[in-house]
């Protein structure tokens, strides 16, 4: 991301912009009440630090994301393209079609519990065995992050790979795409271990025995853009899970009135991981790039522009929820939320990450009595693209 002085054709031009005003600071910090903000006054709004267009309110964010011929992400300047290559993230059309088809049969929802239902359970109570005995423990490091690497792993099923492996070819690409983001140059690490991902692709691929939704995509694609493609479902299916779980966690400590609904009635669960990824989406923003000049709301659009999503911003917006800011696990049209985005480019593994989410919250609560937050370690969500909170520390009883 580049700074820039001026204001393209199109931008507004009131006498102070509240785009203008706009740091990236404060919208990894704590953005709410800017995207507020925005959303009422300039709903498609420059920001000189993005070096483009910042979209809040809900109908114009579902407009750029169902409209891939007019905001594509088939660009150049897409960091994770950068870093492992063209995949079903960074395509639009028939290409992004046929990168993506391979994959959606094992991640319907039937497909999904039938496949992972299972482990989930068993990883999700190994984990929950192992945490200290001391009643303490950061879930977001010791819990959210261990099991949303582990169930990548099974799902990937890479021959001769362990977790722990998976999780460092993560960070590497990871801290690659988010230099790239911030305008950096990438160090080497993130090409390393994307090399290193592709060869165990390769390997699982000529081991038909493997268990693994890679051999059947293989069947459609070339090992390039399998491996590609295992680059963006292990990224999304960490990341964005490690935050669902995290992030919901925090909002129901954080409320007891909402837990104790939750505690009464466990059907309110769903309500629950809805309006958590409602009130803060694990992604946070999503890139386009507009392909032609067109009418955005207010402004113009030129041909090039980047045009960032704020799923943050649209997920609050008060025409389409009421007191938009409140928890409240009983909001009926939660599920109106668009944490996993739309049109095209909606999540791949949605169902995967509810059913992560649900069965990891449910065996917290019923097995770590009296769960609350560890005064002595307050904590928010943070992260400009990803949002969570960097630790969660929490206290539980232990048995005597």
């Amino acid at each position: 991301m580049s700074a820039v002085g001026s204001f393209p054709p199109g931008a507004a031009t009131t006498s102070c912009p509240i785009g203008a005003a706009t740091t990236l600071a404060e919208l990894t910090r704590d953005p709410h009440a800017r995207l507020a903000r925005l959303r009422e006054h300039e709903p498609v709004s420059w920001l000189p630090e993005l070096d483009g267009w910042l979209v809040s309110r809900r109908d114009l964010a579902m407009s750029v994301m169902r409209d891939a011929e007019t905001f594509t992400v088939d660009d150049p300047r897409f960091s994770t393209a950068q870093v492992v290559g063209p995949s079903m993230l960074s395509l639009d059309g028939d290409p992004h079609a046929r990168h993506r088809e391979p994959f959606t049969a094992p991640f319907r929802p039937r497909a999904v519990h039938d496949g992972f239902a299972s482990f989930i359970e068993r990883e999700t109570d190994r984990l929950i065995t192992e945490l200290p005995p001391t009643g303490t423990a950061d879930l977001r490091r010791a819990f959210a992050g261990p099991l949303a690497v582990a169930v990548v792993t099974e799902a990937l099923g890479l021959v001769g790979t362990s977790t722990a492996t998976v999780l460092s070819w993560y960070d590497s690409i990871v801290e690659s795409v988010s230099d790239i983001t911030a305008g950096q140059a990438a160090g080497p690490a993130g090409t390393a271990a994307y090399a290193q991902l592709r060869a165990a692709v390769e390997a699982t691929v000529a081991d038909r025995n493997a268990a693994s939704l890679l051999v059947s995509a293989a069947g459609h694609l070339t090992l390039p853009e399998v491996a590609s493609n295992a680059a963006v479902l292990m990224f999304g299916g960490i990341e964005t899970t490690e935050g669902m779980i995290t992030n919901t966690l925090l909002h129901l400590l954080r409320h007891p009135g909402q837990l104790a609904l939750v505690r009464a009635d466990t059907d309110l669960l769903d309500g629950a991981i809805e309006e958590s990824l409602r009130l803060e989406p694990g992604a946070a923003v999503v890139d386009r790039y507009a392909t032609r000049d067109t009418v955005l709301g207010p402004v113009t659009v030129r041909r090039g522009d980047l045009v960032t999503v704020s799923l943050a911003g649209a997920n609050r917006d008060p025409a389409v929820f009421p007191d938009p800011d409140r928890f409240d696990v009983r909001r009926e049209n939660a599920r109106l939320q668009l944490a996993f985005a739309h049109g095209p480019h909606y999540c791949l593994a949605a169902h995967l990450a509810r059913l992560e989410t649900r069965i990891a919250l449910q065996h917290l609560l019923g097995r770590l009595p009296a769960l609350r937050l560890d005064p002595a370690h307050p904590t928010a969500a943070y992260g400009l693209v990803f949002r969570k909170p960097l630790s969660l520390h929490v206290l539980w009883d232990s048995p005597a």
